[in-house]
């Protein structure tokens, strides 16, 4: 067996290990922003109820 050979084996062995392992903790970052979407909820923030005197922005259907 030569060098090169050795080497070449030795680079797909580590991508074997690698791919899978990147792709584990891509799977794991993505759970975690389902997780912490589907766990959070905002509190109400002050906002104006009435149309403001230039037409100011307000909640279309306030919560709270």
């Amino acid at each position: 067996m030569t060098v090169e050979s050795a080497q070449g084996r030795r680079r797909w062995r580590m991508a074997w290990v690698l791919v899978p392992a990147a792709l584990l903790l891509v799977a794991a970052a993505n759970a975690h922003l389902v997780y912490v979407a589907v766990m959070s909820q905002p509190d109400c923030v002050p906002h104006l109820k009435e149309m403001g005197k230039n037409g100011g922005y307000r909640a279309a259907k306030p919560a709270c």
